[in-house]
């Protein structure tokens, strides 16, 4: 492959990706004045749900439910994973494994191999820049 036809696959590249990030940055903004409004709205509901005290109301255009989400945070996670040691409590955490910290763990223990039920997936991709401003042609 030429020089110049890698010049245009570049160019080419960058104009999509330039395009691509305008058109996400105008959906992002349009996006969030609709959640805005979504929210308003839904706190209007909740308020009246809240006023005639129920956890439902019918209407013709639809049901509104209020319900209780509820989300645990940790303020402790070194006591929190003795708690899970301690009551083999494994079912508490999400099955995710963090990539660098596995990577970390892996580079202390150089020819030990990945851990018991553990693969892994490589894949190989190009990266593109725009030239810096301080790049001469």
């Amino acid at each position: 492959m030429s020089d110049v036809k890698l010049e245009e696959l570049v160019q080419t590249y960058l104009t999509i990706r330039t395009e691509r990030n305008t058109l996400k940055n105008a959906f992002d903004s349009k996006d969030a004045e609709l959640k805005d409004d979504l929210e308003k709205l839904e706190q209007a509901m909740l308020s009246y749900c809240n006023e005639i005290n129920a956890d439902s109301i019918r209407t013709g255009s639809g049901t509104v439910i209020k319900s209780i989400k509820e989300t645990f945070i940790c303020n402790d996670w070194d006591n929190f994973k003795s708690y899970i040691l301690d009551n083999q409590a494994l079912d508490l955490l999400q099955q995710r494994i963090s990539d660098s910290n596995l990577k970390e763990f892996l580079s202390t223990r150089q020819g030990d191999g990945l851990p018991p039920g553990i693969s892994t997936m490589r894949e190989v991709k190009v990266t593109v820049r725009k030239p810096s401003s301080r790049a001469t042609s």
